[in-house]
């Protein structure tokens, strides 16, 4: 499995900022109210990014040498799925807080501030998911066997 690629994230943030300010858009115009995230989102998804990273811990423990606990491979496997889901998840949630920050703060008519700060709260939530999605794909990452092998690797034309 490969880790997660910045073009990746990079292509969640932006889809989940177009999906947050036209999905808000079309709310509106339709005569709903805004989608405002509630202030219990940005709790969990910070609180999911911790969980996230002390799964991994035990498995870089292990790579590094640090644990002489065997490490079961499924396990470390779901470790490193669940990290790059969480990375891309917390890339997508992320453009969608800002999508919905940036459609509430363009009104002509400009929100309650509460509102814009929970959407950025959802974004700074999300942005943390993100990282520590990646932290535990780098915890999950093994070192290469043979250093030789890799810089050969790079060198094909």
């Amino acid at each position: 499995m490969r880790r997660t690629h910045p073009s990746a994230v990079v292509a969640c943030l932006v889809a989940g900022a177009v999906v947050g300010y036209l999905g808000d858009l079309l709310l509106v115009t339709s005569g709903a109210n805004a989608l405002v995230p509630p202030l219990s989102l940005p709790i969990t998804l910070v609180g999911v990014a911790i969980i996230v990273v002390l799964l991994a811990w035990p498995i870089r423990r292990a790579v590094t040498g640090a644990s002489k606990a065997r490490v079961d491979p499924f396990r470390a496997m779901r470790v490193a799925v669940l990290a790059k889901a969480s990375s891309l998840a917390g890339g997508l949630l992320a453009g969608l807080g800002l999508g919905i920050a940036l459609f509430l703060a363009t009104r002509a008519v400009v929100p309650n501030p509460g509102m814009i700060w929970l959407a950025l709260a959802t974004a700074i939530g999300a942005a943390l998911l993100l990282a520590g999605g990646l932290v535990a794909e780098w915890f999950c990452t093994l070192p290469p066997d043979d250093p030789d092998a890799e810089r050969e690797e790079h060198a094909r034309a």
